[in-house]
């Protein structure tokens, strides 16, 4: 229904922003992280992306300062025990980058730092993402040409793992396989999800 609200920021504090638009304010609850990258901007046009959840008692809209985070926050909240609340609370510890390499490394203990996530939740979160980034893979798609010739590079080991986890945060397979392509082989998945995000983002 709502994919990001432009509009000027009229409040934010803890976990809360309200962005007006067409003199409409919205409220949206949102992660630590994006309350950072909001913090000291009122008065001031913003971009959220939103996410609409409907419950029996409640609807709330969620607010993120960035799609790769939005789409990380849609990953989580598709895994067996993860709630809005929950998978909000891992988003206020780790940037969508950081989270990647924590399932990539298989770094449950981290993880399980967020509030409301214990060390079972963890888990599944490492175990259950695998699948949910190749269907995000296959959702984000492709470019032709150049994306389909570099596909037998993802084919097996670490580099298809890590190509999977690098789809989640939005990146096109060219971009993922002209990051990849410059990594020694032998690294393990996470090591390569490292190595490609400092080529993709290196001010990150």
């Amino acid at each position: 229904m709502f994919h990001y609200f432009n509009g000027t920021l009229a409040f934010c504090a803890l976990n809360t922003a309200v962005v007006e638009c067409a003199g409409v304010g919205y409220r949206l609850t949102i992660s630590a992280m994006t309350l950072s990258r909001l913090a000291g901007r009122e008065g001031t046009t913003v971009r959220l992306y939103a996410y609409l959840a409907v419950r029996e008692d409640a609807v709330e809209l969620y607010g993120f300062s960035s799609e790769e985070e939005l789409e990380a926050y849609k990953m989580l909240i598709g895994v067996s025990g993860i709630g809005p609340k929950a998978a909000l609370a891992i988003l206020s510890l780790f940037t969508p980058e950081k989270l990647a390499q924590a399932i990539a490394e298989g770094d449950t203990r981290a993880i399980s730092r967020a509030q409301g996530v214990g060390g079972k939740t963890a888990a599944r979160v490492v175990l259950e993402l695998k699948d949910k980034c190749g269907a995000f893979r296959e959702e984000a798609g492709g470019e032709a040409g150049a994306d389909d010739a570099s596909a037998s590079s993802f084919a097996d080991g670490g580099a298809a793992e890590a190509a999977e986890v690098l789809a989640v945060l939005g990146y096109t397979r060219a971009e993922i396989a002209s990051a990849l392509k410059k990594a020694d082989p032998t690294l393990d998945s996470g090591e390569l999800v490292k190595f490609a995000l400092k080529q993709l983002a290196p001010g990150r």
